[in-house]
């Protein structure tokens, strides 16, 4: 388990935030927020692919109205974005909302700021301080001649302040930038000066597979140094994307329970008896529209695949036009190369119902014994496919002579 900085406990709604929690995945909607069904419908995709809290933009009075129908009957908390109008905040509280976003570079009104934390203070509403180097308050940006981290980071700092003033401590930063190394570095500033629950993510990433990568990029590497309690993967795509990727970090982590398929395949080599990637696309087709959450490995033979991946829950390994299905590395059914992806789903769908021990006591009783005999067949068949004598011998000949 990776170690967590210890940062202060909130509520948003009924996810914890902070203090231990999970780490919490957010996605924003796409829809005109005053169009209340196409808004909710979109809601409803987003906490079925994963997202815990929504952000819906308050951009004006209808949007907010919309945000009094939205609230009760949305599946999962709701944070309002605001930008520029801070009455706008104050509308979004009286329709119910269950957390606040507010942009230090663009409601700059000291009054104003800690007219909105009076208000949700009294509502017990908490409040991210969402810094963004896209729109960093222009003073900020003239003394420090860029948005750099330590622009970012005291920008933050300087809203804290105004919230702190009126005695208001339920904060969540954020302090975004576009490129990854920079927006890196300004978390782990932020982090060594507040003992705030973060909320991270790479500001206009961008489309896939390029703000996937730039995303992934930067929240793994703080999530692995202990560093973020709530995540958004903000692309250039259908919000839904988001909210699956996120939750597929932080399960791929080790932070989530598995909820989702993660499915692993060789990379394939000489021994390869199936085109691997075709398999591989397959399966994970197949099992997606299962919704199994566990973990499948497709290897290209039977030589060395249920032992490679023994420690995945289920998988399926080719050889001499057959498939071996292997559970925690150990051979349970054989069948032929043509029923492998449709054996390995009803298997797949068998072990989440029975359980591992259920399913090996299952197991066929001949089947390891096939596939024991059918690796040997390969080996005498195909030698050394992969070479590794030959290449064992060349490494040990260079470390012992030079």
């Amino acid at each position: 388990m990776i170690p967590r900085k210890a940062t202060r406990s909130l509520m948003v709604g009924d996810v914890p935030v902070g203090g231990g929690a999970p780490v919490s995945v957010q996605s924003m909607t796409t829809t005109k927020t005053a169009d209340v069904d196409a808004t909710l419908a979109q809601v409803y995709a987003l906490a079925g692919a994963g997202a815990d809290i929504v952000r819906i933009t308050c951009n004006d009075t209808e949007a907010a109205q919309a945000l009094a129908e939205i609230v009760p009957r949305s599946p999962v908390p709701i944070i309002a974005d605001i930008h520029f109008q801070y009455r706008l905040a104050l509308a979004a509280l009286e329709a119910g909302v269950h957390g606040l976003r507010l942009n230090p570079g663009n409601i700059r009104n000291e009054s104003h700021i800690k007219t909105v934390a009076r208000e949700a203070k009294d509502r017990g509403v908490p409040i991210r301080v969402g810094v963004n180097a896209g729109s960093l308050d222009r003073d900020l940006l003239a003394k420090h001649g860029s948005a750099s981290p330590d622009a970012l980071v005291e920008s933050a700092l300087i809203e804290v302040g105004y919230l702190e003033d009126v005695g208001f401590g339920d904060i969540k930063i954020s302090v975004k930038h576009s490129n990854v190394p920079a927006m890196v570095e300004s978390y782990r500033l932020l982090s060594e000066k507040v003992d705030y629950p973060l909320h991270l993510g790479v500001t206009e990433a961008g489309p896939p597979p390029g703000g996937l990568i730039k995303s992934v990029a930067g929240i793994a590497t703080l999530l692995l140094e202990g560093i973020g309690d709530t995540i958004r993967f903000s692309l250039t795509a259908d919000p839904v994307e988001e909210a699956r990727a996120g939750r597929s970090l932080l399960e791929y982590l080790g932070l989530r329970e598995r909820k989702g398929l993660d499915l692993i395949a060789c990379p394939s080599c000489g021994r390869a008896e199936v085109d691997v990637i075709e398999v591989a696309s397959q399966a994970q087709a197949a099992l997606e529209r299962e919704g199994l959450p566990i973990q499948v490995a497709v290897m290209g033979c039977v030589v060395n695949g249920p032992g490679e991946a023994r420690e995945a829950d289920i998988g399926i390994a080719a050889g001499r036009g057959k498939g071996h299905l292997f559970i925690k590395g150990q051979v349970v059914r054989v069948v032929s190369e043509d029923e492998m992806v449709e054996a390995l789903v009803d298997e797949a769908r068998r072990l989440v119902a029975e359980g591992v021990e259920a399913r090996l006591a299952a197991a066929d009783a001949e089947a390891a014994e096939i596939a024991a005999a059918t690796s040997r067949q390969l080996v005498e068949i195909q030698g050394d496919a992969n070479r590794a004598a030959e290449r064992r011998a060349r490494v040990a000949e260079v470390a012992e002579n030079g």
